[in-house]
């Protein structure tokens, strides 16, 4: 709850990024602060209550940490909040929150999407009507083949509906089983991942970044999947070893993948994953819809009335697991 009627708000974006559009109408009702980086955010961090993050990438305000004297909650404009669980937060009694809900079908859509592109070619028909060639084909059908979603919260659940509308069959794999979930198959363990790997055609990485999942999918996993199965990343690239990635892609270990996410972001120009004909390439725009800025605005304004009547927040965050959830 607000320290006083008219709370301090500081948002802290990106160098060169404008205001969050709609952010004007909290105004009214509370003092807004803008900050882009850790020497601006020292500045306003003091008195400040609460704040909205929309760089999902910022390391200001681990930076800044000690100029926060009286900070209550904090809101993440993004589903992962893997920038901000850095220890003194982890262990403050800041809340978080985050967008949990706003990205998630348009990342399902994605994941359909790309799915379909690889059992229908489209990479090669794209390089094909470039060249002015015409080249029948025959391609495969997406209708039974296994998906397993590794991350099986509110992004993942909105891939298998989607999948499964098309008649794959979802398999997901999560920290808590679920053996009767209505929307996959199956909800397998942490502990079942590689033997997961090995019956799924498309394996969609849909996980927050966390020190469990850092560097997950390595040379064991991409081992561990069939030669034919196509990754598909949603997630955080740090999950995805990429050195292990493209030694997957030349060996034949894996048949492709299709990427939103990298361990290196943007992706240098000469990187060798521009060359694989066999990898599908976005920049991490998966989720990005227009007028997903102003959504993401109208939903911190929601959460604003909440916390401004000291009634319970949503979106709540486990700091200790680093997502949102239990």
């Amino acid at each position: 709850m607000a320290a006083s009627s008219r709370p301090v708000i500081t948002v802290l974006s990106s160098p060169g990024e404008s205001a969050p559009p709609g952010i004007e109408a909290i105004k009214a009702r509370a003092e807004v602060r803008f900050a882009c980086d850790e020497a601006s955010l020292r500045e306003t961090l003091p008195g400040t209550d609460a704040m909205m993050v929309t760089d999902f990438r910022t390391e200001a305000l681990e930076a800044a940490w000690g100029s926060a004297d009286r900070l209550q909650w904090i809101h993440a404009t993004s589903a992962g909040v893997d920038a901000l669980m850095f220890p003194a937060l982890i262990d403050s009694k800041v809340t978080v929150t985050n967008a949990r809900g706003i990205f998630d079908r348009t990342i399902a859509e994605y994941v359909l999407c790309t799915i379909l592109m690889f059992a229908k070619d489209f990479p090669t028909s794209i390089r094909l009507q470039i060249n002015n060639q015409w080249q029948h084909r025959d391609t495969e059908r997406a209708e039974g083949k296994q998906v397993l979603v590794v991350g099986a919260g509110s992004i993942g659940r909105q891939i298998a509906r989607l999948v499964n509308a098309i008649g794959l069959n979802a398999h997901g794999i999560a920290r808590t089983p679920r053996p009767d979930d209505p929307d996959f198959v199956a909800v397998h363990g942490n502990d079942e991942l590689y033997e997961q790997l090995s019956h799924a055609d498309y394996v969609v990485i849909a996980a927050p970044l966390t020190p469990q999942t850092e560097g997950l999918f390595d040379a064991r996993a991409f081992a561990a999947m069939k030669s034919t199965a196509r990754l598909i990343n949603i997630g955080r690239g740090p999950i995805v070893n990429t050195d292990a990635l493209l030694q997957a892609l030349d060996k034949g270990d894996i048949a492709g993948a299709g990427l939103d996410v990298f361990e290196e972001e943007p992706l240098p120009p000469e990187h060798p994953l521009w060359a694989r004909e066999n990898v599908i390439m976005t920049a991490h725009m998966a989720g990005d819809f227009i007028g997903w800025k102003r959504a993401l605005t109208d939903q911190f304004l929601e959460n604003f009335d909440r916390w401004h009547k000291g009634e319970e927040l949503f979106n709540f965050v486990n700091k200790g697991l680093g997502y949102a959830g239990n």
